[in-house]
């Protein structure tokens, strides 16, 4: 993402003009917009006119629009991002209140007014997006006999990019080895030039290979030998980049498992998604041994919070991006607040997990929002449940 031109003045109005360059960018414009915002952008409207005559004709012409976001429709495989609202300023074309939909597009500017102001996700969020050095992406490959998923995992999500699949036959005796054997070699042929014409061999990222068996191996060894066969320095200098996995499928469902492992982590330490799994992964483990440590769910994260529990010294607070995507402005507010009090008060580390991502979809499971505490805390609810206790001003005295 490319920032064209910022105005926002100290109290958080104003506006900023972005240029999406990347598929990517496209996520950080879904969670950018927000209802009730200003969105400008261009757009291809049909008018109708109507001669002296009485005969009419139509043309498409190509227009500014101003319009109030209403809804957002984002189809995540094809980076594809649909914003619709009424039309807030007139044209030759258009009048105000009519209803449009602005198709966004990479390689061409909009410009966002917030209706609430640029608060500190939103500001983050464009910092992220135009930053020019970006978490390394990782392409996979899962794989088993005659089918694979090819997937490119972003900061964000995961994007399947193409699917292989060609018939193999199984070793059944002497006559059918030379059968699967020539299958087998096809197939791995075949992915790989799929692959070949997916990455970008001058850039330097991980490429991860998963399958049951020793599929994922013969593979790795199919393109080195091939790469050496025809003399493709580009895709030899790849070689260390490669990493072997086990999976328990060649579907793509089995990627999650695969990057859950300690040793992928480790090859992959450096990239968001591997980062953010990991802490989903530490979460999820002090939440089972029950020591205290681990708070889920808007109220629960909110007490700990408050009692000063996720701040320096290994607080951390993981939020999905789908609670900042709220219609309702209280909420966002909400949140956007006990972000800002972890992060800037508390000096704690604030993740936000991509709703798109299996570590988002795990956290959606828990309410979306979750914390892993510097000290351990129980009861957290126990101040709510004394309070239920006291009604129409009548207070209940329990004794033992």
């Amino acid at each position: 993402m490319r920032l064209i031109k910022q105005s926002i003045d100290r109290d958080g109005s104003g506006n900023i003009t972005l240029f999406p360059e990347e598929p990517e960018d496209m996520w950080f414009a879904y969670n950018l917009i927000r209802p009730g915002d200003r969105l400008r952008a261009s757009a291809i409207r049909r008018v109708t006119t109507e001669s002296a005559t009485g005969s009419t004709s139509s043309q498409r012409v190509h227009i500014n629009l101003l319009i109030a976001v209403e809804k957002l429709d984002f189809d995540t495989q094809s980076a594809q991002l649909h914003v619709s609202g009424r039309i807030i300023e007139e044209t030759k074309y258009t009048k105000v209140g009519q209803f449009h939909t602005l198709d966004l597009e990479l390689n061409r500017n909009f410009n966002l007014e917030k209706k609430e102001g640029w608060d500190s996700v939103a500001r983050n969020l464009v910092k992220e997006a135009c930053d020019p050095v970006k978490s390394a992406d990782v392409w996979a490959v899962i794989m088993q006999e005659g089918l694979a998923h090819l997937a490119v995992l972003t900061g964000h999500r995961t994007v399947l990019r193409q699917k292989v699949e060609m018939t193999v036959p199984k070793k059944r005796g002497m006559g059918r080895q030379g059968d699967h054997d020539k299958a087998l070699e096809k197939f791995f042929q075949t992915t790989m030039d799929t692959l070949l014409r997916q990455i970008d061999l001058t850039e330097t990222k991980p490429i991860l290979l998963a399958s049951p068996g020793f599929i994922a191996q013969g593979f790795l060894k199919h393109v080195l030998e091939s790469a050496a066969r025809t003399g493709n320095k580009a895709l030899l200098a790849q070689r260390s980049n490669f990493v072997v996995a086990h999976s328990a499928s060649g579907y793509l469902h089995s990627l999650n498992e695969v990057l859950q492992t300690p040793e992928v982590l480790a090859r992959l330490k450096d990239t968001k998604y591997a980062r953010e799994t990991k802490l989903m992964s530490d979460f999820m483990e002090s939440l089972f041994k029950d020591d205290g440590r681990a708070a889920y769910g808007p109220r629960e994260v909110e007490q700990a919070v408050e009692k000063g529990a996720v701040g320096r010294g290994g607080g951390v607070i993981l939020i999905s991006d789908s609670l900042f995507r709220s219609q309702d402005v209280c909420v966002r507010r909400r949140w956007v607040n006990l972000v800002d009090k972890v992060r800037d008060t508390e000096g704690g580390e604030v993740r936000i997990l991509s709703s798109t991502h299996e570590s988002g979809k795990q956290l959606e499971g828990l309410g979306g929002v979750a914390a892993m505490l510097t000290f351990p805390l129980e009861y957290l609810d126990e101040k709510e449940e004394d309070e239920d206790l006291i009604t129409n001003g009548d207070t209940n005295v329990i004794t033992s």
